[in-house]
């Protein structure tokens, strides 16, 4: 008989013969030692008195592992349908309350896990949606465009309008494209930032290399009052392009003539850059949105973008150690202030 098959009945039964083998054995070699049958009998008393306080014991054994069975299955019966009580047991500790200690933090891990899972699925979902939305406008302009030159003799200086046209599409498209991969190898952790000690005033001057010439063509005047000797742990790639989403997003809401002024300036914990526009606002009520992947306000759909700038910023700053705050009036324009700490 294998360990595997013995049931507590079996083993209750096993022991019993057991120990009336014995006990048989014992009176024999006792009967065989004295020849006196009331040693025999004292013996056989014994034996009776212990093989009882061995029954109750198994007895109490038995119906004690019977509890402790049918205790567990109802927890895991409860743990499958969700009724589980998720409390802490302040009873004595016993060897059921440690296992059921365990199932119950079994139970909250699987619970999470299933709820992150929920949600990964939905942002998921989301981020799907979000973009084939971005990416259904510059298709369907491309498609309307190729099919009107394929099907129609167009002039050669409309042919030219509609290629450039088709450029532009081309362009928003590898725009999008590039900033989804980017945004997806920071989400990943494909990329790591890799933070030195490099200049404030190089890095922002990096940064708004890229926004000048936009600014110049709409008139928009931008101030930068940085202390060229100002230095903080950071990456300088990545921060630049931080920066470089703000400022665009400054130059892109601010009307010509505006005024963009950036500074920066060392405190205890953290360094601050500052980048306050003139632009349109932003109301209270929206604020805690602008942040999201894909977001834009329904009156700037004619401004140029895609909604991903702010997002892929806060990312940036954040996997860094820092935040972004900001502070603004509906027509009275923006301020950003980006956190990075100084260790």
């Amino acid at each position: 008989m294998t360990a595997e098959k013995l049931s507590m009945r079996k083993v209750i039964i096993v022991t019993g013969i057991g120990l009336a083998m014995t006990a048989a054995a014992m009176l024999a070699a006792l009967y065989l030692l004295t020849d006196s049958v009331n040693a025999v009998l004292c013996g056989l008393l014994f034996t009776l008195i212990i093989t009882a306080w061995v029954a109750i014991f198994l007895y109490l054994v038995r119906k004690k592992l019977t509890v402790f069975s049918s205790e567990i299955c109802r927890t895991l019966d409860d743990m499958m349908y969700g009724k589980i009580e998720l409390h802490q047991n302040n009873e004595e500790e016993t060897l059921f309350t440690k296992i059921n200690y365990r199932l119950i933090r079994l139970y909250e891990m699987m619970q999470e896990h299933n709820r992150r899972v929920a949600e990964e699925k939905a942002d998921l979902q989301e981020f799907i949606s979000d973009t084939s939305h971005q990416v259904k406008m510059p298709i369907a302009n491309l498609k309307m465009v190729n099919a009107t030159l394929l099907e129609q003799n167009v002039p050669e200086d409309k042919r030219r309008e509609f290629l450039l046209a088709m450029d532009g599409q081309l362009d928003k498209l590898d725009f999008l494209m590039q900033a989804m991969i980017k945004m997806s190898r920071l989400e990943t952790g494909v990329i790591t930032l890799e933070k030195k000690d490099y200049s404030v005033y190089e890095t922002l001057a990096a940064a708004l290399g890229g926004i000048l010439l936009s600014a110049e063509n709409k008139n928009i005047h931008v101030n930068v009052d940085c202390p060229e000797d100002l230095t903080v742990s950071h990456d300088r790639k990545w921060t630049t392009e931080a920066l470089f989403n703000m400022l665009d997003n400054a130059v892109k809401y601010t009307a010509s003539g505006g005024t963009i002024h950036v500074t920066a300036a060392r405190w205890e914990m953290y360094t601050k850059i500052d980048i306050a526009d003139t632009g349109k606002g932003i109301s209270e009520s929206r604020q805690g949105s602008i942040f999201k992947r894909f977001y834009r306000e329904e009156e700037v759909h004619d401004i140029e973008g895609i909604g991903i700038g702010l997002y892929l910023a806060r990312e940036i700053i954040t996997m860094q150690g820092g935040y972004i705050k900001v502070a603004s009036e509906v027509g009275k324009g923006s301020a950003f202030s980006i956190f990075l700490p100084n260790r």
